[in-house]
């Protein structure tokens, strides 16, 4: 490797650097942990192994290196997720009957285009840094999702099980919030070109700001309390009438994770098992439309992208890319001038447009380096199993 040029060698460690993470994450579950599908919006831990390999095997290695022997030819149909133009795909919600291949061949997959990758990026062919490092992007991603799904599925076990015990909560914020002066008038957003951004975070463009405050810190848990206590779920004028449907119908009473122990104190599952909810942390797992109801109910609002997008930059602002991801009022939309990327990449975000919402900044789930201020998070407002929390705005 050290006859490699100095880029080569960069990208090729970032490659190892990165794959080697997502080994490292999977390596507390067993093989049936990792088979295991507890809902149609997550994935096995298996499949985020493979489906992010099968991204490097499909768009780098069997286009760019001729002669790669392909893993196995029905690999492609498995571990698609949602790109149409490479053909069809193996369902999402039935991902979890996928008990082969097993774990361990996933392993086995992974090192055989890891092998190929890391010859390939030995004299990696011109411009192709950027589809490496969108593959990269996208496995951190995965990364993610790999460990809010475990949590989904080990909070349906009975046993309450532990992904890890020693799993580090996100640092708190104490006393009352302060009110930060936020950016107005006509306010410069979007990637500006220098660094990696996915499609979707730009154009370039301007918006306008009318005068407002952020909080400096996100919603806390004891916050939330309050709200529950004053029958903030028990009262429909605060709430959207999709959401208070949504609410009805899946019995809300508290966010996701939060149950009654046997004493009747409330009790919090995380990746490190049940906890109680420490009242100074972020409140966390909640939908849209639990953070909507929140702010009608503490008189305030949730700030839109372009505010949260200026915001969370200001001198003062806490929590801001490492505690979890902040729910916006604004709905996902293309930036003006947004054009996809040609080809199955551009499937990647664009069709997504439509029926979710933003949020912005990271959470505690998101790898180290992967939170930029500019990244659009999206998903649709019933959702709760991500580390999504809320910051409050208002006008002045």
């Amino acid at each position: 490797m050290d006859c490699l040029p100095p880029a080569a060698t960069a990208l090729a460690e970032r490659y190892a650097t990165v794959r080697a993470r997502t080994e490292a994450l999977a390596a507390p579950l067993s093989p049936e942990d990792q088979a295991a599908q507890s809902m149609p919006d997550a994935s096995p831990a298996k499949w985020h192994r493979a489906h992010t390999t099968w991204f490097f095997e499909t768009f780098l290695l069997l286009p760019h290196w001729p002669g790669y022997r392909e893993f196995h030819p029905q690999f492609g149909y498995l571990f698609n997720s949602y790109y149409v133009s490479h053909g069809p795909r193996h369902a999402r919600p039935r991902r979890g009957m996928l008990t082969r291949p097993s774990a361990a061949e996933v392993g086995a997959y992974r090192a055989h285009v890891d092998a190929a990758m890391t010859r390939l990026l030995a004299d990696p062919p011109a411009g192709l840094d950027a589809l490496v490092e969108l593959g990269l992007q996208h496995e951190q991603q995965h990364q993610e999702l790999l460990l809010t799904d475990i949590l989904h599925l080990l909070a349906e076990n009975p046993l309450r099980p532990a992904y890890d015990p020693h799993w580090r909560e996100p640092a708190n914020a104490v006393g009352t919030p302060r009110w930060l002066t936020g950016a107005e008038g006509a306010v410069p957003m979007g990637h500006q070109g220098r660094g990696f951004a996915f499609d979707n975070e730009g154009p370039r463009h301007t918006t306008w700001l009318a005068p407002h405050r952020l909080a400096d810190r996100l919603v806390s848990n004891a916050e939330w309390q309050d709200f529950m206590a004053d029958g903030g779920y028990a009262t429909p004028t605060l709430w959207m009438s999709d959401g208070w449907a949504q609410r009805e119908a899946e019995g809300w009473q508290a966010p996701m994770y939060w149950d009654r122990t046997a004493d009747g104190a409330w009790e919090q599952f995380t990746l490190a098992g049940p906890r109680a909810p420490d009242p100074a942390a972020p409140v966390r797992h909640i939908s849209w439309y639990e953070a909507d109801a929140f702010a009608r109910w503490a008189g305030r609002r949730l700030p839109t992208e372009p505010e949260l997008d200026a915001g969370l930059a200001l001198p003062g602002a806490q929590q801001a890319t490492d505690t979890a991801w902040q729910w916006s009022g604004s709905a996902y939309r293309p930036y003006p001038g947004f054009v996809p990327e040609p080809g199955a990449v551009g499937e990647y975000n664009g069709k997504f447009m439509i029926n979710v919402m933003v949020l912005r900044g990271g959470s505690q789930a998101t790898p180290p380096g992967h939170a930029r201020p500019g990244y659009r998070n999206f998903f649709g407002p019933e959702k709760r199993w991500q580390f999504t929390g809320l910051r409050l705005a208002e006008d002045t």
